[in-house]
């Protein structure tokens, strides 16, 4: 390893982890401060677990249920649709995300669009849960095969079988698991974080005035330009604004 390798390898491992005494430590800290109404403390602590990789369901439950409290519906909304995103599904994630939603200021009126049936199957499934199906069942069905090698003849049938029905329910796991990742890759949703903002006929400051979001609203992002996106609301209403006011979930 060069010189300059190991300097990387140690900034990184230095800057980017902690161990799970350390992240647990941390976990509990920010909790207590929560506790105490020291709500800035705790969004610092459970912020620098999210900046370490230990953005868990709870984590970003627990970040959100700390914007609520400070007033910023934005990132609240943005914590606990993250949380819900990764598969939290716990009774007070569900809650606390309609109690957040009934706060906003925006009433989308109008039919909402219709998601195609991709989309709307791959948010139906957790995807760990799709992963892990398809790893095990891959797993399974190779382990089999090797350990058919192995055996005798008289035991090589129930072996091929058995691995046989392993891989073929790999199949429609793994079909979901590659549909799960291109609409990862494909739809972008994001929460509006600032109080009121502008939506554009153009990616300019002086286009048009279309219509207005405010906090907490859940869009949309069809088409990126650096300083605006173009959105879209769940009536299908498409506008641009600038990116800085919206982030995505």
């Amino acid at each position: 390893m060069s010189a300059i390798t190991a300097i990387l390898v140690t900034t990184l491992l230095g800057q980017g982890y902690y161990t799970p005494e350390e992240a647990q430590a941390l976990f509990t800290q920010a909790n207590e401060a929560y506790t105490r109404e020291d709500y800035k403390a705790a969004q610092e602590g459970y912020e620098k677990l999210i900046s370490h990789g230990q953005a868990g369901p709870d984590v970003q439950y627990n970040l959100g249920t700390t914007y609520m409290a400070q007033g910023d519906l934005g990132r609240a909304v943005l914590a606990f649709e993250r949380a819900w995103k990764q598969g939290g599904r716990a009774p007070d994630l569900e809650a606390n995300l309609s109690l957040a939603r009934a706060q906003q200021k925006d009433k989308v009126e109008g039919a909402a669009v219709e998601e195609d049936f991709l989309t709307r199957l791959v948010k139906a499934t957790p995807g760990d849960i799709v992963g892990v199906a398809f790893l095990a069942a891959w797993a399974v069905g190779f382990g089999l095969l090797l350990l058919f090698r192995f055996l005798k003849p008289g035991g090589r049938t129930w072996a091929a079988v058995l691995a046989a029905l392993a891989l073929l329910a790999s199949l429609p796991s793994g079909a979901l698991l590659a549909a799960h990742a291109w609409v990862e890759r494909t739809v972008h949703e994001a929460v509006v974080l600032s109080p009121t903002m502008v939506a554009r006929e153009f990616p300019k400051s002086d286009a048009k005035s279309l219509f207005e979001v405010h906090a907490g609203l859940k869009v949309r992002v069809l088409e990126d330009t650096g300083r605006y996106v173009r959105i879209r609301l769940p009536n299908g209403l498409e506008g641009w604004t600038e990116r800085d006011g919206v982030a995505e979930i």
